[in-house]
């Protein structure tokens, strides 16, 4: 098979300063997209994020000043006018959202729906004969109703926030049909900033098997955490972001992109947003491991009690001696919450940081956590740390904090003598 030169990674937004866009994207927001990103390892093309106001669309439209472009929120429904010719999954769907210029004459797609079905396979899925809840009523769900069909789900109900003739609610989902095998969420319910924001709850679902999630801003979000935690198959919506591109790349220049080279793409993709996250005792090692990742990996590294003594001016065992434990794990809480929405960093966590669950449901939105696993004989206690400054409060903390750290990570990183070597088996899972 043919596939297209890798190009130059660029970034940045491009708003409406080149008057000849031969290959972008159209949108009203598009602050936070990955798609430049992507389409940037497909080929060597330029393509542009170009930002356009509902009142200038109609003339961009009309000018058809481009080869081929990509649709985002707000407008896959509203350049359906513009089109001489929709294929039969977009009509559908009724949503467009790739556009081909032959000859002055323009061509609509939805790729949506390939990249949604490939991320159901590439999730470990199977639909057939399984009852589906799609989570909520916007384009993107009539692109998952699709895509189940396609992938022959027994039964598909639509969850609303509003009982209609089509929809139910979450709560009649919850009480009612319990019985759910998948659910996939279309709707923003999640995504950044608000990633603490969950649509549904999983435990609500007795046989649930999966999850999808077509947000990938955050990398994992509430949702899919939540899934996880369960043991379900559950992923979020980047790998849909980069099949879809790679559909419309291919529609664009009517050449294929070989599998080989989609997958090495989401791979990049996926590691250059994910967070490395170390959690382990007092003295295990994590800064040390984390300065030595930062600098073997190019990566900005943040240690949450060094953040914490920016913040108030005070070191974290001079907050737990004046105000008490409580009030500090508020203010790491605080801390973790806002390293939590940062990509492609490291971050060195408190020992006492998994101790509540929201600091570990953060931190896994766009990180991997590894524990390093560091034996209780070799770890020292010190007075800088008031919660385990001897040898018997540090034996109780190590006894009571062991399984938490065993629980919520995603890795465990058997810490020895040699911490380059601690460093490279980190180095290993990650890229794995």
């Amino acid at each position: 098979m043919m596939y297209l030169p890798a190009a130059t990674a660029q970034t940045g937004l491009q708003q409406n300063k080149k008057e000849n866009m031969e290959y972008g994207l159209i949108g009203e927001k598009l602050g936070h997209s990955f798609s430049k990103e992507i389409h940037n390892q497909i080929g060597s093309y330029d393509y542009i994020l170009k930002e356009i106001p509902k009142t200038e669309l109609t003339a961009f439209m009309q000018a058809k000043d481009f080869k081929g472009i990509n649709v985002t929120i707000p407008y896959k429904q509203d350049v359906i006018p513009f089109l001489d010719y929709i294929d039969d999954a977009a009509k559908e769907i009724g949503a467009v959202n790739t556009i081909v210029n032959k000859d002055g004459k323009l061509y609509g797609y939805n790729t949506d729906f390939i990249g949604l079905k490939r991320l159901i396979l590439k999730t470990g899925l199977e639909l057939s004969g399984k009852k589906v809840l799609i989570l909520g009523t916007g384009g993107t769900s009539k692109t998952a109703t699709a895509a189940a069909k396609a992938l022959g789900a027994k039964e598909i109900l639509i969850v609303s926030r509003k009982e209609s003739e089509n929809t139910i609610t979450y709560e009649q989902a919850a009480a009612d049909h319990k019985d759910a095998q998948i659910i996939l969420n279309t709707t923003p319910c999640g995504m950044y900033p608000n990633i603490n924001a969950c649509p549904i709850s999983v435990e609500s679902f007795a046989v649930l098997e999966g999850v999808v999630d077509v947000i990938y801003n955050p990398l994992r979000t509430e949702l899919i955490v939540a899934a996880q935690k369960k043991g379900l198959k559950a992923q979020g919506g980047l790998y849909m972001l980069v099949q879809q591109a790679i559909a419309a790349a291919e529609y664009f220049f009517d050449k294929p992109v070989e599998d080989e080279k989609a997958e090495a793409i989401f791979k990049n993709m996926l590691g250059a947003k994910q967070n490395i996250v170390l959690v382990g005792m007092p003295g295990c090692g994590k800064s040390t491991v984390g300065k030595k990742l930062a600098k073997q990996l190019n990566r900005e590294l943040y240690d949450t009690d060094e953040e914490i003594t920016k913040r108030e001016g005070k070191t974290p065992s001079e907050i737990i001696t004046e105000k008490g434990e409580p009030a500090f794990r508020d203010i790491e809480a605080a801390v973790c919450a806002d390293l939590a929405t940062k990509n492609n960093v490291i971050i060195s966590t408190g020992g006492g940081a998994i101790l509540r669950n929201e600091n570990v449901v953060n931190l896994k939105h766009n990180g991997v956590v590894f524990f390093i696993d560091r034996e209780l004989e070799k770890i020292r206690p010190t007075g800088d740390r008031p919660l385990s400054n001897s040898e018997d409060k540090l034996k109780a903390v190590y006894q009571y904090r062991y399984p938490i750290y065993k629980a919520c990570a995603d890795f465990c990183i058997k810490s020895d003598e040699n911490v380059m070597h601690t460093v490279e088996l980190v180095e290993e899972k990650f890229e794995k």
